[in-house]
């Protein structure tokens, strides 16, 4: 079975040895994903639901480059900074899942860089979205 990766390019990924996210089969694993702009800048500073909109963005991407879609997304876990910002996350979220439905966990955890308000996981299956 074939192992393909895609990296985003953030200096993080080539620092800490890790891929933005791995496809092995017809499944996808996207790494913890913040709102990191293609110069290291935050995106949506101070504004929970801007930076999930953008990390769903992301992780959407990386997906597509890997073959699948978001209707495949069987999966996601998403970390807030502060539970504050759990409500504003979580409307993005059903926004964005309103009909896939992934399971899913949202938990406060300290985030590394106290920019960030929200990191974002997703699991993939490719194919999953055609039984919608």
């Amino acid at each position: 079975m074939e192992k393909q990766t895609v990296s985003s390019g953030t200096i993080w990924e080539k620092r800490y040895s890790y891929s933005r996210a791995v496809r092995c089969g017809d499944r996808i694993w996207v790494s913890g994903t913040t709102a990191t702009g293609p110069s290291g800048e935050v995106v949506g500073r101070g504004d929970a639901a801007e930076q999930a909109h953008y990390i769903f963005d992301k992780i959407e991407k990386v997906i597509v480059e890997l073959g699948g879609t978001l209707a495949d997304v069987v999966r996601t876990r998403i970390f807030v900074s502060s539970m504050k910002h759990w409500e504003a996350v979580a409307a993005v979220h059903g926004e964005r899942f309103a009909a896939i439905r992934p399971a899913n966990t949202l938990v406060e955890a300290r985030l590394v860089g106290e920019e960030y308000l929200v990191e974002i996981e997703a699991e993939a299956i490719v194919g999953a979205g055609s039984a919608l």
